[in-house]
């Protein structure tokens, strides 16, 4: 049987192919995620789970047993950092001494949350309306936060909507005949750096463009008294003459792809006949700009075109954006095409966050978790923008994990200090003193407003 503190009992195990090889079992003396904390130093610089407890509510009542709010607030966000998607491992990281200090409090000489207080502090604490709508809020002002220390002298926003898979008798689940499967539909709000600013959780058979008001507005509201250049960009499913209006009226430039039709393709017949002559091993490109009013729209706006002919084809790739921007035809299409980062942004979440992992049966539930997911994205991006060293700048959220994250180390305690022995092999000490370093420089810079 284990020890509170995780250490058993019993003896060495033996390995009988080697008997040089001895096994023992200490819980609370290792650890295979002592990356995480570097993130709760980030975490404590810039104010991060501060600012969660200052918009989140504590809807319980009594202290006997209770973990403190922002602790199991930490221990959602950092549990899914380190690639532990929901609660059900919320028991043994409960022992797990790098939970223990990020969560802080009791938890450091006890235990933190067991998995049935998590689950109840998820479903319950978490889902309630008020809490829901502080959480779906908390991106945002994580973000100002950071914007605070690195002001930006533009801002752009990609929305985009992904697909979470879903199994069983999910409430909110739907047949999705794009996706070709059961799942729910969330909306996501990136910026230029790969911050999330905002996501919903929908059910799986709406618009992808349904509830974009919802999800947009909010953070156009946070950026409206700011002196910033605003640009937003989106794809065919935004293609709305309110998102247009909604837009211009809140002096966005933006640029949103279109789908093709016979007016439209008429526009630019001319660069749809086969070039004259031998057909070159290159790809050929053209660009068109020209005026045009779509029967729902109030006024005519811009519209750029780039017509590919490629080598072994038929027929040309066409492509249309709608536009107010200024720029080159050429330019708009650059511009636009920078938006499949978003689509990137949202691979990393799946990849490095498992926010597709939606499991509870409740549709509120899981929109707590959605929001839970990206928190964590969001600190696992503020870590890559702003502690990383050049050397290691370019690596992914998944590689963050599997480099900086999973690192076991070995739990001394001498007096009132206690050393995490990390593995060197693993990560270099070099690179976490730059990292640390980085971090510092944030405590140093003048607190935000």
């Amino acid at each position: 049987m284990a020890h509170p503190m995780g250490e058993t009992k019993d003896g060495v195990l033996r390995l009988d192919f080697d008997r040089r090889l001895k096994l023992e079992f200490h819980g609370s003396k290792v650890t295979s995620d002592a990356g995480l904390l570097p993130y709760r130093e980030l975490d404590d610089a810039v104010g991060l789970s501060e600012i969660a407890g200052d918009v989140l509510t504590d809807t319980r009542r009594g202290k006997n047993g209770r973990h403190g709010l922002v602790g199991q607030f930490r221990q959602s966000v950092f549990g899914r950092l380190g690639g532990y998607d929901d609660v059900n491992d919320a028991d043994r990281l409960s022992l797990d001494p790098v939970m223990r200090w990020i969560v802080g409090g009791h938890a450091v000489t006890k235990q933190a949350a067991s998995r049935s207080q998590m689950g109840r502090f998820e479903t319950e604490v978490l889902a309630t309306e008020e809490n829901l709508t502080a959480l779906a809020g908390l991106s945002g002002q994580w973000i100002d936060r950071v914007h605070a220390q690195h002001p930006p002298k533009m801002i752009v926003l990609d929305m985009d909507s992904s697909v979470s898979p879903t199994h069983g008798d999910q409430e909110g689940t739907a047949y999705n005949g794009h996706f070709g499967c059961s799942c729910y539909h969330p909306l996501f709000v990136f910026n230029q750096f790969g911050d999330l600013e905002r996501c919903a959780l929908r059910p799986g058979n709406v618009h992808s463009a349904h509830g974009w008001r919802d999800v947009l507005e909010p953070v156009v509201a946070r950026y409206r008294e700011r002196k910033l250049r605003r640009y937003f960009r989106g794809d065919a499913a935004f293609a709305s003459p309110d998102i247009y209006e909604f837009l211009e009226a809140e002096t966005y430039t933006y640029a949103i792809r279109i789908k093709a039709n016979a007016v439209l393709q008429e526009s630019i017949a001319h660069l749809l006949t086969r070039p004259v002559g031998r057909p070159p091993n290159h790809v050929r490109r053209y660009y068109a700009s020209f005026s045009y009013q779509a029967g729902s729209w109030e006024r005519k706006r811009r519209v750029v075109a780039k017509v590919e002919w490629h080598p072994g084809e038929l027929y040309p790739r066409v492509g249309f954006i709608v536009t107010n921007l200024s720029r080159p035809a050429e330019g708009v299409i650059f511009f636009y095409n920078q938006r499949g980062k978003a689509e990137q942004y949202i691979k990393e979440g799946k990849n490095a966050i498992k926010w597709t992992r939606l499991s509870c049966r409740k549709f509120r539930d899981n929109a707590v978790r959605l929001q839970l997911h990206a928190l964590a994205y969001n600190l696992a991006n503020f870590m890559r923008t702003l502690a990383l060293p050049k050397e290691v700048e370019h690596w992914s959220l998944t590689t963050l994990r599997e480099k900086l994250v999973k690192i076991g180390a070995k739990v001394v305690s001498h007096g009132r200090y206690v050393t995490f022995q990390l593995a060197e092999v693993a990560v270099s000490r070099e690179l976490f003193r730059k990292i640390l370093v980085l971090i510092d420089d944030l405590r140093r810079r003048p607190a935000p407003a």
